[in-house]
């Protein structure tokens, strides 16, 4: 049977009945979460028009600890306390004291483990934001010898995140990066330089929205050409044991 990835939240669609916002946000197999966005109208709405039933849902991963990754999750968690939500040790008390009291399970992560059959959280990894430190976790998909790297900002830099992701599986390719970039203020020749990166680190597709930038998105959309990948709400990208198709 086909698994999927579904994106519930983010600035950008590719389905003009859905509501954008900004944040982010991606359901995996119809049971784990990836970020919430900033809005809990928007990932509701967007969630009733997708036929996606909050009861299904078991895990919440929560890449950072920002309100445009956060916010919609009331939206989930009033309709189903009954989730693990994975976060960062170092994440606001204020966060995870929100989490209980909607009587979900804060599991407080720093390591890479694995959550789900095929579905793993980087655990933590330092960056920077706004010149303070930051803590972020990515999400990763394995299907038999492939990989799709899930990310919320990558205040980390998107290229240490692949490259600690390799580490973690040196003999599976990478077949897609999608999510975040956090690009935004970088100078084009940069983002050049990153783009000729991500490809020299063998990734074969990119789907480079949200904070990314516009100008950066299209820098990616010319580097990667067929292999660029339209992100947002209600992009879809089917799976099974041994294979991903768009």
């Amino acid at each position: 049977m086909d698994k999927e990835l579904k994106i519930l939240a983010d600035n950008h669609t590719v389905d003009k009945n859905l509501k954008m916002c900004w944040g982010f946000s991606c359901l995996v197999d119809g049971k784990v979460l990836f970020d919430t966005g900033e809005s809990n109208e928007v990932l509701e709405f967007n969630m009733k028009e997708l036929n996606i039933l909050p009861e299904k849902i078991n895990k919440i991963v929560i890449s950072h600890d920002h309100f445009d990754h956060t916010g919609g999750l009331e939206a989930v968690l009033k309709q189903n306390s009954n989730i693990e939500v994975y976060l960062l040790s170092d994440f606001s008390d204020e966060l995870k004291q929100k989490v209980s009291s909607l009587g979900a399970k804060v599991v407080e992560n720093e390591e890479f483990i694995k959550i789900d059959e095929g579905i793993y959280t980087t655990g933590k990894i330092e960056g920077k934001y706004a010149g303070n430190p930051i803590s972020e976790q990515a999400m990763v998909i394995k299907a038999k010898e492939r990989l799709i790297i899930i990310t919320g900002c990558s205040h980390p830099l998107i290229t240490d995140i692949i490259e600690r992701v390799k580490k973690k599986f040196p003999k599976d390719r990478i077949f897609m990066v999608l999510g975040g970039f956090h690009l935004l203020e970088k100078d084009i020749r940069e983002v050049e330089l990153i783009a000729e990166k991500i490809k020299n680190l063998g990734v074969e597709k990119v789907g480079p929205t949200h904070c990314t930038g516009e100008e950066a998105i299209q820098v990616f959309r010319e580097k990667f050409g067929n292999n660029f990948v339209q992100i947002g709400v209600g992009a879809t990208l089917k799976y099974n044991r041994n294979r991903f198709c768009l």
